[in-house]
Formats: C-alpha cells, structure tokens, sequence
C-alpha cells in the first residue's frame, strides 16, 4: 500500500493556507486581503473564505487602484462583483503613481500600493505572492547586487506598522497549484496584460529566465524559494549577534563610535545593518556600508562625514552615529 504521506495532496493551496493560519493567527483577528483581481490574489481571497468558519476571523479585502491601464475601472468592478457574491467588505484606495521616479514606474505603483495598505484597519494584511514570485524575487535582488537581507527576499511575515502584520502564506505553493485551485472552483480572474511586458525586470526573469533555468533544472524554482528561507535563517542568527554586540544597550541610535571600533570590520557593519533595519532605512548595498563604516570610523574630530540612504542619513556628532531623516 502506498505510504500517504508521499502522496499528493489534492489541495495544496487551502493546506498551505490552514498550516500558516494556524501558525500565526489568534482566534477573532481580523484579516485584510489585498485584492487585485488577478489569478494569484483571486485564490487567495476565495481561500480565505471557505476557510472563515474554521477559523473564526475577520475577513474583509482591499482593492487598490493605480489607474495606470485602461482596464482600471473594469478591475475595480470585477473586484466589487467578486467580494459581492461572497459577501465580503470590500475597501477600494485610488493611489497617484508618480511617473518619472529613479526606481522606475513598478516600483513606485508597489510604494505606493504598501502605502495604502498600511492605512488600513486589520490585525494582518494578507497578500498572494507564491513560490515563483520568491524564486523570482531571490534572483532579482541577486542580480542587484544584494545583502544577505535581500537574498532572504520575502518573509512569511513581518511588521507593516504598529498593530498590524502582514502575512503571506502562499510562499511554498507553486503556480500550477494556484492555477487548479482555480479551475476546481471555476473561478474567473483578470488579466494585467503589463505582466507579459518583459520590459519590466521581473517579468522578464519570470517569461525569460526562469523557464530556461527549469528546462535544465526541473526543481530550480522550488529550489530558489527553499535557499531564501535559509538565508533567512542565517539572517536572523546574524541579528541576535546585534544584540549581542549592542551589550545591553537599547537597539538603536545613537550608537558609540567607540562600541564600533571595538568591533571587527564584519560585526560592525553587521550592527549597522541590523540597526538600520530596525528603523525602517533601505539597508544599502553591502559597497556603500563598508564606505560608510570606513567614513564613520576614519574621520577626525573636527570632520562630521554625513552619509545619505534615501530618505535617511548616517552623521557622526561627538563620537557618535545618529540616524536621521533627510
């Protein structure tokens, strides 16, 4: 007889779902599901319904609008349709996606995006990224020239903002499963046609390289997800060292320049990362943190060498790093 724990199971988007609400949700929580109406953000919110009774939560969705396509509209109604027939609340933002940004247009539609969603009321917002966007993810930051955080790419969950977490539990499930979820309910979705535009970083790792990688690896995406989550693991060893290294003291700024110099190279830039990230700053190529620590340290006691990272700077004031805002 053949073993059953070998065997496939026949849902494995719902039990992917239940194992991650079972890990992290309290009984009466209130869920918010970020809703596009595409295929991924489709199943997810479906999902999330037909487990509710189970589970007890609070179940609402958000839509939001970028008014960047022609169809924008059309999504909108579709989404209002969809929570509609499912009895479901439905929050709809309209964003303004700034043109002409650094970080290019995709990027800030995503600013813009998480901004919404962290104005909203919930204890968790839950999103759909799969495992092919956690593949995907991995070699975009990989080729941007990532840290160790980067090469974690997304975590299961982790903070939006005071009182509410984000959560995304389809991490370990695979497209194909997403798309016979889909079937098996006989659920309609829309389709973004900019997600075929290889124009855009992402989606040409998702149409161009990735099936390449697979024609000769069959287990490369599964394989990319499973290398984030131990970089992650080492990520988190890498920050109770921090604290170690903080030796009692509060973690964050200021921070003695004496406390780094005391350090090696490695756990002193280490200790910056780790405090940077604390406080929200984009974590910087590991280049620009070995310059910055070498400036910090280097400089005379009459040179103040202040150092920029977006929207935050590095200063150093007598004998200590401060972080402060642009």
């Amino acid at each position: 007889m053949a073993n059953s724990r070998n065997s496939k199971s026949p849902d494995p988007l719902g039990d992917a779902l239940a194992a991650c609400l079972r890990r992290h949700l309290t009984p009466g929580q209130s869920l918010v599901a970020g809703f596009s109406g595409g295929r991924d953000s489709t199943a997810l919110l479906h999902a999330l319904h037909r487990l509710q009774p189970d589970f007890g939560f609070q179940l609402s969705a958000c839509h939001v609008n970028h008014g960047l396509s022609p169809h924008a509209e059309e999504w909108q109604t579709f989404c209002g349709d969809f929570c509609d027939a499912l009895e479901i609340k439905l929050q709809v933002v309209r964003v303004k996606v700034p043109h002409g940004t650094p970080q290019g247009l995709e990027a800030a539609a995503r600013a813009e995006r998480y901004a919404a969603f962290g104005e909203l009321d919930g204890d968790w917002l839950v999103l759909a990224q799969h495992r092919g966007d956690q593949a995907e993810t991995l070699l975009f930051n990989l080729l941007r020239g990532t840290g160790l955080s980067g090469a974690a790419a997304m975590q299961e969950t982790r903070e939006v903002r005071r009182g509410m977490r984000l959560m995304r539990p389809l991490l370990d499930v695979a497209r194909k499963d997403i798309e016979s979820y889909l079937q098996k309910h006989a659920l309609s979705w829309v389709e973004d046609g900019s997600n075929a535009d290889t124009g855009f970083s992402r989606n040409y790792l998702r149409h161009q390289v990735l099936p390449v990688l697979q024609s000769r690896f069959p287990a490369a995406e599964e394989n990319l997800a499973a290398a984030t989550r131990r970089f992650a693991e080492v990520l988190a060893l890498l920050d109770d060292l921090a604290i170690l290294d903080l030796g009692g003291a509060p973690p964050q700024f200021p921070i003695a320049i004496a406390s780094l110099e005391s350090m090696t190279e490695t756990r002193g830039r280490n200790l910056l990362r780790f405090l940077l990230a604390r406080h929200g700053a984009r974590i910087p190529s590991e280049a620009r943190l070995i310059e910055a620590l070498r400036q910090l340290l280097e400089a005379g006691p009459d040179r103040h060498p202040v150092i920029v990272f977006g929207d935050w700077q590095l200063c150093r004031r007598r004998g200590e790093v401060h972080l402060e805002p642009v």
